[in-house]
């Protein structure tokens, strides 16, 4: 049973002994393994490290899923990793990580950590970088069936709480106290839900109490890390269930309350919206990569009556190299778009840090929807937004948003973007045929160099 006061407790349970399966005793094979990932896996074990590939890549693989990623968890620190790899990038600070570049793929490796404490008067932890074994690492991770290893020198899979057993009952649990868990990290809450309607598993009772329990400690949480897991979450390609469960438990309503009343009545424009990107995401027509922020926040802002101005948004991060600025009000005006006058009241009460690009952006891409309808002027059109860098985005939302219609014309216009090579003209051939120019033409005067005086000795 759930404890309530969730302090007393320890978040790691019991010791107990590894389940280890030899590899008859499971489907986990190297061939449906990356092969950038099992290039570190391998040159880490090679020179004397512990290399397990970790986490969701393995439960999914025991599942017959795809892995959308192959993280690996070593012995190495990261400043070893570094040096064993010259691709390598060591990032962030609350938890530091080593990126293994591989072109545009990055194989993530991080170093076995312990649970670490919050500091004095603190339920959250803060930073997170001391070592431990794989044991420790294990107990420290958020859910049961994302603290699974496979060990690339024995080719078993290592178990050490209870997460096989979750995975054959497909049973999201949290490691140890669930109060102490979504407390030291309240996003936990949320991933649990994500998670399950991905995956169609339930949610333990415990875990479940616990976030309806706990639910307002979200708002602890760093706004911009609850933003990513909404993109997350709205790309995952279970979207709808999602915002419906997250209603269940009350955590919508302490993230975007007009998202959490519009499915509490049932609204018919934000459900469907988010079931159409569903739909796409799932049938493969639309790449997870092509699915951008000024996407997604339109499919979920747009249907809910929150326009997207951009006097309501604040950046992301500071620091972030500088864009060349977008001259909105000329791009709507060119349009054909009225700009938009922002009431006093445009200061809707949104804790997200939605960013300013991502907001106008969708602002040019709902104002480019009008025209892209407009078949019979389709060379104009093509001429007004040639060049326009939100036109590929423009065009994907009018395939997913754009009613029955709307993959019939986005295919009409991404045919006249692809240029068609021209047959070779009378004047080619005429050209190649005699070496020369094509008759008609002058041939083109080859200019003369001046030669340059030469110096004048000096007088002896």
């Amino acid at each position: 049973m759930y404890n309530r006061a969730g302090t007393g407790q320890s978040a790691r349970p019991a010791a107990m002994s590894p389940r280890i399966l030899p590899r008859p005793a499971h489907t986990v094979s190297r061939k449906d393994i990356d092969s950038d990932a099992l290039k570190v896996l391998y040159r880490l074990k090679n020179h004397g490290f512990v290399a397990y590939l970790v986490g969701g890549g393995v439960r999914d693989l025991l599942l017959g899923r795809r892995p959308k990623d192959f993280d690996i968890g070593t012995s190495a620190h990261p400043q070893a990793v570094k040096r064993l790899f010259r691709n390598c990038f060591i990032i962030g600070r609350r938890f530091r990580l080593c990126h293994v570049r591989f072109g545009r793929k990055v194989v993530e490796v991080s170093t076995f950590r312990r649970q670490a404490e919050p500091d004095d008067g603190d339920t959250l932890i803060r930073r997170d970088n001391t070592f431990g074994t794989p044991e420790e690492d294990a107990f420290r991770r958020d859910f049961t069936v994302n603290a699974l290893f496979y060990d690339i020198a024995t080719f078993s899979v290592i178990d050490y709480v209870g997460g096989l057993e979750d995975l054959e009952r497909r049973t999201i649990r949290t490691i140890g106290d669930p109060g102490v868990r979504f407390r030291e990290d309240p996003v936990r809450m949320l991933r649990a839900v994500a998670l399950a309607t991905r995956l169609v598993f339930t949610i333990d009772p415990d875990t479940m109490e616990a976030i309806r329990f706990l639910r307002g400690e979200i708002v602890k949480s760093s706004p911009a890390r609850i933003l990513e897991a909404f993109y997350k979450i709205l790309r995952q390609g279970a979207a709808r269930r999602t915002f419906e469960i997250l209603h269940e438990l009350g955590l919508l309503a302490y993230i975007l309350p007009a998202a959490d009343e519009a499915v509490a009545r049932g609204d018919h424009e934000l459900l469907s919206s988010l079931a159409r990107l569903d739909e796409v995401r799932r049938s493969g027509r639309v790449a997870v990569e092509d699915l951008d922020h000024a996407l997604l926040l339109g499919t979920l802002l747009v249907p809910i009556g929150l326009p997207p101005r951009g006097a309501g948004a604040r950046e992301l991060r500071r620091g972030a190299p500088e864009e060349e600025p977008l001259d909105l009000a000329a791009e709507m005006a060119s349009l054909g778009a009225e700009p938009e006058v922002e009431p006093a009241a445009a200061a809707v009460s949104l804790a997200l840090p939605f960013a300013r690009r991502d907001l106008d952006r969708l602002r040019l891409i709902l104002a480019a929807q009008p025209r892209l309808r407009e078949i019979h002027r389709s060379g104009r059109v093509r001429q007004m937004l040639a060049g326009r860098g939100y036109l590929d985005e423009a065009l994907r939302w009018l395939e997913i948003h754009g009613g029955p219609d709307g993959g019939e014309l986005a295919i009409h216009w991404r045919s006249l973007e692809s240029p068609v090579a021209a047959p070779p003209s009378d004047a080619g051939v005429a050209e190649t045929a005699t070496g020369g120019p094509p008759p008609g033409r002058r041939p083109r005067r080859r200019r003369r160099r001046r030669r340059r005086p030469s110096p004048t000795p000096p007088t002896p």
